[in-house]
């Protein structure tokens, strides 16, 4: 689902937002869902994981993957639309989730390996 919305909403910015938003507005839609995408191949790695190890590290890096989006790409869509310049001091959260669910799948990957 996060992959789909993803590219529906990358598709939306570039054809239907390209004439309302400012260019730096719209290059900061744009990295929202760019990073979306990314952790929605995250997700699916950490998904992976949890259904052969079931570990809570691959869990933990599935939900910290789900709360980054929500609060990294989520912020810089209402940003970039909205033009509330107060949504951007959310983003920096969702920046820390991402790097703990990297921090996760990394740590449950080590350990599944022995």
């Amino acid at each position: 689902m996060a992959g789909f919305l993803a590219v529906a909403l990358g598709a939306f910015a570039a054809h239907a937002l390209r004439a309302r938003l400012a260019p730096d507005m719209l290059m900061v839609f744009e990295t929202g869902a760019r990073y979306q995408m990314y952790h929605a191949f995250a997700l699916l790695a950490a998904a992976w994981g949890w259904s052969r190890w079931r570990t809570r590290a691959f869990c933990a890096a599935g939900l910290l993957f789900g709360l980054g989006i929500l609060l990294f790409s989520g912020s810089l869509y209402l940003l970039a639309t909205t033009g509330m310049r107060t949504f951007g001091m959310i983003t920096p959260l969702g920046g820390a989730a991402f790097l703990g669910g990297w921090l996760c799948l990394i740590g449950g990957a080590l350990r599944a390996r022995t």
